[in-house]
C-alpha cells in the first residue's frame, strides 16, 4: 500500500503506536471486560489516528483543524478509559507505566500538529470568501 501524507506525520505514527498498545492490552482481557470497557477504549484509541488521517485528507484548513481537535478529544477519552481500566485492576502498574509515555508524548504532538496546520494555512484567509475554499459568487 502506498504511503500518503498523513502516514508520514510523527503524530499519526504515535497515534498508531498507542492504538496498537491499547489493542494488545484489551486482547488479554476476559469477555466481560472486553465487552464492558474494552471495545470503548479500542474505539477511542483508534479514533485518534483516524481523525488525524481524515483531517489531513480534507481540502480545507478549517476541516483539518476540526478533525485534529476531535483527535484530541479521542485522546482524552482514551486516557479516561485507561484510568478506569487501571482503577478496576484490568491493568498492572507496569502496563499503565508502559502506556503513559505514549499519551504524554502524543498530547503535545497533537497540539504541535494543530499549530503547524496554522502555519500552512494559505495567505488571505485561505478558505475563500465563503469559508469553503471558493469565492462567494460560485
Amino acid at each position: 500500500m502506498a504511503r500518503t501524507a498523513f502516514q508520514t506525520l510523527r503524530v499519526y505514527r504515535l497515534a498508531e503506536e498507542l492504538a496498537d498498545a491499547v489493542w494488545a492490552l484489551v486482547k488479554g482481557w476476559g469477555p466481560f471486560e472486553r465487552n464492558a470497557v474494552g471495545g470503548q477504549i479500542v474505539r477511542a484509541a483508534d479514533s485518534v489516528g483516524a481523525n488525524i488521517a481524515e483531517g489531513a485528507g480534507r481540502g480545507s484548513y478549517k476541516e483539518n483543524v476540526r478533525f485534529v481537535r476531535i483527535a484530541r478529544g479521542s485522546l482524552n477519552e482514551t486516557q479516561h478509559f485507561l484510568r478506569r481500566a487501571y482503577r478496576r485492576k484490568l491493568m498492572t502498574t507496569e502496563q499503565a507505566a508502559a502506556r503513559k509515555p505514549l499519551i504524554d508524548n502524543l498530547a503535545p504532538q497533537l497540539n504541535a500538529n494543530l499549530k503547524s496546520i496554522g502555519t500552512r494555512r494559505p495567505s488571505g484567509g485561505g478558505e475563500g470568501a465563503d469559508g469553503h475554499g471558493r469565492d462567494a459568487k460560485q
